[in-house]
């Protein structure tokens, strides 16, 4: 079956999907899901995400933050350092007038907190669940989006969208059954090992950065625990990984010292490979692609969740602007990826840095990134620059 809608088609359910759907519904402007998953398929993800302040205020803005707010972990300081080397700086949410630097919340209990806050006013908001899409094929006039007809087995069910605008939200699945596609791609051979730890001493609402030879770790407070994020060489990782709970919890705490004292207990581990990557081919018309399927970054200083949001929301502000025979033109899409190059672009070269430079032993590289530390320790304008960067991408 084809069916021909005169609104705009967000393929992906996911929260940067989400948020873009319920801030275009909330201005007025109706709008269509595609979700490959069934409802509530991922409210037991505890992935740690760590959200920023600026997308606090999306949410609180959007009106999801208050069913949120009882589950997430304030960020009052973020404390960096590196391993074998001098220096160190901390970022004080109270020294920018901020009510946190962040917060650390998991994938599941934000997706329960959209979720609830789209069934409370659904109308000209429609999710389709169970919907995998299958094809994407633009012409002059329209996107049309294929689909697996929803509660089929059979793959060769399908169904047929045409829409003025398909904004691709899921990842970049979707997209890879257009042929043709560019996307500059950088494998760190990095990998990212993640797991919630808890430790002797409690948080205290700080959370840690640390750059050793091996690559950067980092703790973010959540609930009475800590999630970790241990990234490194894919050898590196190997061995890490295949070590028992109790020698884990010995090379952790060698990794990063006495600052929380002992590491007392790892939960299910997980691993990811880290990468860096743009889409650098994009749609001239009818079609524009947000969040990770548009770049991906790696997790050190917790840009991509946060990056992506920002997408959302100046698509979202561009759709509103815009007429409906504007929607999905080529110079209305032209205007968001221009809106989005500086910020996206500077995370993409920010993150990148960061890995390279804070993640090496090369001779005399040590002694810079103290130099630099302190630098940052002592230079309010710098960490302003900083914790603007983190917190609104500007």
């Amino acid at each position: 079956m084809k069916q021909t809608l005169t609104h705009p088609v967000v393929v992906g359910g996911g929260p940067v999907g989400l948020v873009l759907a319920l801030s275009l519904q909330q201005s007025g402007v109706p709008v269509t899901v595609l979700e490959a998953q069934p409802p509530g398929a991922i409210y037991g993800d505890g992935r740690a995400l760590a959200l920023s302040s600026g997308t606090r205020q999306v949410l609180e803005q959007l009106g999801v933050w208050n069913a949120l707010e009882s589950k997430v972990t304030a960020i009052d300081t973020i404390h960096v350092s590196q391993q074998k080397g001098f220096g160190r700086a901390l970022l004080k949410a109270g020294e920018h007038q901020l009510p946190a630097l962040g917060y650390v919340v998991s994938y599941g209990a934000l997706m329960q907190a959209l979720d609830a806050r789209i069934a409370e006013s659904s109308s000209g908001l429609e999710i389709q669940y169970q919907v995998p899409v299958q094809n994407l094929h633009m012409d002059a006039n329209a996107a049309e989006i294929t689909f697996q007809t929803a509660g089929a087995t059979d793959t060769q069910s399908t169904d047929v969208i045409a829409t003025p605008l398909a904004i691709i939200a899921d990842g970049g699945r979707s997209l890879e059954s257009i042929p043709g596609l560019v996307r500059e791609t950088k494998h760190y051979g990095h990998d990212a090992l993640v797991g919630l730890v808890q430790t002797e001493l409690p948080h205290r609402n700080i959370a840690y950065e640390r750059f050793t030879p091996f690559g950067p770790m980092a703790l973010l407070p959540n609930g009475e625990h800590f999630s970790l994020v241990w990234t490194g060489e894919q050898t590196y990782i190997d061995q890490i990984a295949a070590l028992d709970d109790a020698a884990f919890l010995q090379a952790l705490h060698q990794a990063f010292g006495d600052r929380v004292g002992k590491f007392l207990h790892i939960g299910k581990r997980g691993r990811f490979p880290l990468k860096l990557s743009k889409l650098e081919q994009t749609f001239p018309a009818h079609c524009v692609v947000i969040g990770n399927a548009a770049q991906t970054m790696h997790p050190v200083a917790g840009q991509g969740f946060n990056v992506g949001i920002r997408d959302a929301m100046a698509l979202a502000r561009n759709i509103t602007a815009s007429s409906a025979a504007e929607w999905g033109t080529v110079h209305r899409l032209a205007e968001y990826h221009q809106s989005r190059a500086r910020d996206t672009g500077r995370g993409l070269i920010f993150t990148d840095f960061l890995v390279n430079v804070f993640s090496n032993d090369l001779i005399g590289v040590g002694l810079l990134r103290g130099a630099g530390l302190g630098a940052l320790s002592m230079l309010p304008f710098a960490r302003r620059l900083l914790v603007n960067k983190m917190s609104y991408g500007s």
